[in-house]
């Protein structure tokens, strides 16, 4: 038995590829879109490590040319989705008597697959189903898919070395970590494959298994996280990858005795109906299931008169329309001194007029397509309301077509009242809301702010006054998670700004830190007593 107390480094982030015109990463990337497109595969469940076909098929396609299929997936029935289960309440049995040093160097070397053999793949695939462009995805479905998998398995030392104390030579205490019991269910978004691997592999290197039901409108880089997921070791059974429908795979998983808790990222909505489903349940689950998500965001930026016009300009730009605003993160609304409004909008109006819209296949895009007809059709809608009220205007923007692809042009709408729907509301896409304050109300938006919304994911402020900077802090405490100072509320890193909000946005359980790991272990504490004492009479018993 190799009894070595091992521990893992503390690693660092993977480098950023820049994708700069020739460089041998750009050119990679190129040949492998190429390939990408040129071809059309079938996607089946995979269950126990075999692949299932169903027959029962839906389309991949790319959002900014809708009308070309990359792939074609067998969706899940309720048969399917009980053998998912079987698989992954079998597998458990043995992964979670392995060492925990062995589960962590998977997921290392799926970070090492990634980072050197797949890193194109894994980009090509997340821009073309996706619709990132290059940086975007570079930063997604590599770095942070690297980094979350390298970080986690840091993160398990600390976890499994933090030990009880034995305060007195005849008892020795120690702390187990087990993992839950049953199977962890795992439902990912389509905006972020870094997200999607997390949301499994993290219950997973802490000896959980998993049943996966990926986005529909991400599967294609999620088939391709399955087959790395193998070539890296991991054993049949551990994840079990069942696209489908969520209201057929939902009945099954949500009955099961076996049901130990749910990772989740998506809407509030979904979220909301997770817990009431789980909570009608109750009484068939072996134990209480552990409910961990992240969910909507409308997520602001607050901007003192001392603030920085540039800055400020720069932030929104880049907050709001990177990924087309489909990030829970994305800066959503912003409030800005009338004394700064002229320049703040001159200086946007500028860089939005440079900025490029069209398919990723072109590097030059700043913004790309949205998902899916589903979005654009209610993105569409909120700015439509903006058009027809004399409560908002639109400034930028505002124009979109969906002949060819999903695309929307970066809009940006001034509301002359606060709580105008786009205000409050989460839109999901490239719509940025202002309103203009009174410089001496400074104070007075700051409560607007913390007031306006349900969710309380993201949110900065600008200001280059102290002072009004620690008010903001302050007053702003419970409004974000992620709380940026001179900065856009989007971007964080595995490592350096765990994430996570509250409220209506989620459990805040931190991804990216020690924090979501330990909600997925089951820790028992174990005593031994060496000279067991042998008369039950206490000292103050005596006479």
């Amino acid at each position: 038995m190799n009894n070595s107390v091992f521990r893992f480094e503390k690693p660092k982030n993977e480098p950023v590829l820049s994708y700069a015109p020739n460089s041998p990463e750009r050119l990679e990337l190129v040949a492998e879109l190429e390939r990408m497109s040129s071809q059309q595969i079938d996607i089946p469940l995979i269950i126990g490590g075999k692949e299932i076909r169903t027959g029962n098929l839906g389309k991949v396609v790319m959002p900014h040319d809708h009308g070309h299929v990359l792939a074609t997936y067998h969706m899940a029935g309720e048969k399917e989705v009980r053998m998912a289960i079987e698989a992954a309440v079998e597998a458990r049995k043995k992964w979670e008597n392995i060492p925990w040093v062995e589960r962590a160097s998977i997921a290392i070397r799926v970070a090492e697959l990634i980072a050197k053999k797949y890193r194109a793949v894994m980009n090509a695939a997340t821009m073309l189903g996706q619709s990132k462009n290059a940086f975007q995805a570079e930063i997604d479905s590599a770095c942070e898919t690297i980094d979350f998998l390298r970080f986690n398995a840091y993160y398990m030392s600390q976890i499994y070395a933090d030990q009880p104390m034995s305060p007195t030579t005849d008892v020795v205490n120690r702390m187990e970590y087990r993992p839950l019991e049953g199977f962890v269910f795992a439902v990912t978004p389509f905006n972020f494959t870094a997200i999607a691997s997390n949301l499994c592999m993290s219950p997973v290197i802490m000896g959980n298994a998993v049943v996966w039901k990926p986005a529909t409108t991400a599967i294609l880089s999620n088939y391709y996280l399955m087959q790395i997921y193998k070539e890296a070791g991991l054993p049949d059974g551990i994840i079990n990858f069942i696209p489908g429908k969520g209201s057929v795979i939902g009945k099954e998983i949500f009955a099961h005795r076996e049901f130990a808790g749910v990772h989740f990222t998506g809407s509030t909505w979904t979220f909301n109906s997770f817990w009431s489903e789980i909570a009608r349940n109750l009484p068939n689950y072996r134990s209480y299931p552990k409910i961990v998500g992240e969910t909507g965001g409308k997520d602001f930026v607050m901007v003192h008169p001392s603030a920085d016009v540039q800055q400020v300009a720069v932030a929104l730009v880049r907050g709001a329309f990177e990924f087309q605003g489909q990030k829970c993160s994305a800066a959503s609304r912003a409030y800005i001194p009338k004394s700064m409004w002229y320049a703040v909008k001159d200086s946007m109006g500028k860089m939005l007029t440079d900025i490029k819209v069209g398919d990723v296949r072109n590097f030059s895009n700043f913004v790309n397509a949205v998902i899916d007809e589903a979005a654009f059709d209610s993105i569409t809608g909120y700015i439509e309301k903006a058009r027809n009220t004399k409560d908002a205007e639109i400034v930028f923007g505002g124009t979109y077509d969906k002949s060819k692809g999903y695309f929307i042009q970066p809009t940006v709408i001034l509301a002359n009242d606060p709580h105008f729907v786009t205000m409050e509301e989460e839109i999901f896409g490239p719509v940025l809301t202002i309103h203009v304050y009174e410089d001496a109300k400074f104070e007075e938006t700051l409560e607007l702010v913390d007031s306006t919304s349900p969710y309380a994911l993201t949110g900065s402020i600008f200001s280059n006054d102290r002072y009004a900077t620690e008010v903001a802090f302050e007053k702003l405490k419970y409004a974000a998670g992620n709380f940026y100072i001179n900065d856009k509320p989007t971007g964080a890193v595995v490592g350096q700004q765990p994430f996570g909000g509250a409220r209506a946005s989620g459990t805040n359980d931190k991804a990216g830190s020690y924090l979501n790991l330990i909600r997925w272990t089951n820790p028992r504490s174990i005593k031994e007593t060496l000279n067991p004492p042998t008369d039950y009479r206490y000292p103050f018993l005596a006479e």
